[in-house]
C-alpha cells in the first residue's frame, strides 16, 4: 500500500479536504496547481495553546510536540509522554501557552521549551525539557525564567549571536533572556531594553525584525518599536519609536509586504476582537512612519473576499505557494475566555493562510491579501506554527488548542486553467 493510500486509511484523517488555490504556473505551461489540505487530529483533548515541531529521535523525520506528548513523524500515530500528562477543561486554561524547540545544551538533540501562564503561576512554569536521547521516560525539567509576561512571547535571534532568545517583557520592561552557554541548566538572565512601560502580564503584541534597515534586529511591540543600538554591552536602553495608532494584537510579523525594500508589519488589531492589518513602512521628511491598512474586520463586507472571524490570536509566516513571496497563517482562537467571554466565541474555529499578492491596482501599496481556508474546525491557540512536516518542501501547519491537536498537511494537484480559475477566492462584487 502506498503512502497516500495509508494516509486515507488512517482514522486520523479528516475526510473532507479543504481546497485553496495557488496563483502560479507549474512546469507545464498548460496547467496550474492548486493546494489542498489533509487534516489529522492527533488528539481531541486540550493540553496546550501552542504546538511546534522538531526531530526528537534523530531519525531524520520531523516530529510534532503538543502539550505533554511528542508524535513521531512521518505518520504521527505513535506518541511519547515526555512530561506528566494532564488534560484541561476547555472552559479553563492549560499550563502551556506556547511551545518552542531548540537544542539548549548543545548535545545535538532537540529539547522543548514550554511557556506557561503569562507572568508567574504555580505549576504553570516557564521551563525547558532536556531530551533523553532516545532513552524514553520523563525528560529532565530545567528552569528558564521565573516570570514571562505577554501572551505571545517570541523565540528567535534578536541580538545577532549564534542562538535564539526568548523575547518578552518582565515587570513592565521589554527585553530578552537566554541560557548561559557555559551552563544551560542554570536559570536564564533577563536583559531589559526599555524603561518601565507599566505593561501587565497579559499585554498583547510582540515581534522582532530589522525596521530601519541598519542590519540590526529591532524589538516590535504594540506600543511601538525599539531600535537596537550599535552595541548592547552593559544592556543599554533601546530608542523607542511610538505608533500613531492603537494596537492590541498578538504576534507581530516583520516583513517587506509590498516589496519596496523596507520592512512592514502584519498583526491583529485586537486579539480578542476583530481586525487584521498591515502597517506600511513609509518615509516622511526622511523619518520612518507607518500607515495602518485593515484588510479583515468585523463585517464580511469589510474584506474584499467576504472573510471575517474574531480572535485572531496567533500568526506565523511561510511561503505557502512557492512564489517567492512570504505569506502568513492565522486563525480564530477558540474559547479564549470560555463559551461566552468574547465576540462570536462559538463561531467556526477557522484557519486561513493569506497569500500576499503584489502589484494589484487600487490597493494600498498595491498589495492584496487573498484568503485560503485551511480548515473550519480547529483554529489556533496563542500560537500556530508553519513548517514542512513530511519533507516534501511545502509548508504545513500545526495547532494545539481547546479543539485538540491538529496538523494540516499541504498537497499539490495539477489542474487545467479553467479548474484553477474556478478555485480562486471570489471578490465581493469589487474590481481588482
Amino acid at each position: 500500500m502506498n503512502k497516500i493510500a495509508r494516509l486515507f486509511k488512517s482514522k486520523l484523517l479528516i475526510t473532507s479536504i479543504v481546497l485553496s488555490s495557488v496563483g502560479f504556473l507549474s512546469n507545464a505551461e498548460e496547467s496550474r496547481e492548486i493546494i489542498s489540505w489533509e487534516t489529522k487530529k492527533l488528539s481531541a483533548d486540550f493540553y496546550c495553546e501552542g504546538a511546534f515541531h522538531g526531530d526528537f529521535n534523530k531519525d531524520g523525520a520531523v516530529d510534532v510536540v503538543s502539550g505533554p506528548y511528542w508524535y513521531e513523524g512521518p505518520d504521527f500515530t505513535k506518541k511519547h509522554e515526555y512530561r506528566p500528562a494532564k488534560k484541561y477543561d476547555p472552559k479553563e486554561y492549560s499550563d502551556n501557552f506556547l511551545t518552542f524547540v531548540h537544542d539548549f545544551n548543545n548535545d545535538d538533540w532537540d529539547d522543548i521549551l514550554i511557556i506557561g501562564w503569562p507572568g508567574y503561576k504555580k505549576d504553570h512554569e516557564h521551563v525547558w525539557y532536556e531530551n533523553t536521547k532516545g532513552k524514553g521516560g520523563a525528560w529532565p525539567k530545567r528552569d528558564a525564567f521565573n516570570e514571562v509576561d505577554n501572551e505571545s512571547p517570541a523565540f528567535g535571534n534578536l541580538v545577532g549571536d549564534e542562538n535564539p532568545e526568548l523575547i518578552f517583557h518582565f515587570k513592565g520592561h521589554l527585553g530578552w533572556a537566554a541560557p548561559d552557554p557555559k551552563d544551560p541548566t542554570k536559570p536564564w538572565t533577563f536583559h531589559k531594553i526599555s524603561e518601565n512601560l507599566k505593561l501587565t502580564r497579559y499585554a498583547h503584541g510582540l515581534g522582532f525584525g530589522d525596521v530601519n534597515g541598519d542590519g540590526r534586529t529591532d524589538f516590535v511591540q504594540s506600543k511601538g518599536w525599539w531600535e537596537q543600538p550599535e552595541s548592547i554591552e552593559n544592556d543599554p536602553l533601546w530608542r523607542h519609536h511610538k505608533w500613531p495608532f492603537k494596537l492590541d494584537g498578538a504576534q507581530m510579523l516583520v516583513y517587506d509586504v509590498d516589496g519596496d525594500g523596507d520592512n512592514d508589519i502584519i498583526t491583529a488589531i485586537a486579539s480578542h476582537g476583530f481586525g487584521i492589518a498591515w502597517l506600511e513602512h513609509v518615509k516622511v521628511n526622511g523619518a520612518i512612519e507607518f500607515k495602518m491598512h485593515r484588510f479583515i474586520n468585523a463585517k464580511p463586507g469589510e474584506n474584499r473576499y467576504g472573510v471575517k472571524f474574531s480572535q485572531p490570536h496567533a500568526f506565523d509566516m511561510a511561503d505557502f505557494n512557492g512564489d517567492g513571496v512570504t505569506d502568513f497563517v492565522v486563525g480564530k482562537r477558540f474559547w479564549a475566555h470560555g463559551p461566552k467571554g468574547d465576540p462570536e466565541p462559538n463561531a467556526p474555529a477557522v484557519t486561513y493562510w493569506f497569500e500576499i499578492k503584489r502589484g494589484v491596482k487600487g490597493l494600498p501599496g498595491g498589495v492584496d491579501f487573498v484568503p485560503h481556508l485551511i480548515h473550519d474546525d480547529s483554529g489556533v491557540g496563542t500560537q500556530v506554527a508553519a513548517g514542512d512536516l513530511n519533507g516534501d518542501g511545502f509548508p504545513d501547519v500545526i495547532s494545539g488548542n481547546k479543539k485538540g491537536t491538529h496538523i494540516h498537511i499541504q498537497k499539490r494537484k495539477k489542474v487545467s486553467e479553467k479548474e484553477w480559475k474556478a478555485a480562486q477566492p471570489k471578490l465581493l462584487n469589487l474590481e481588482g
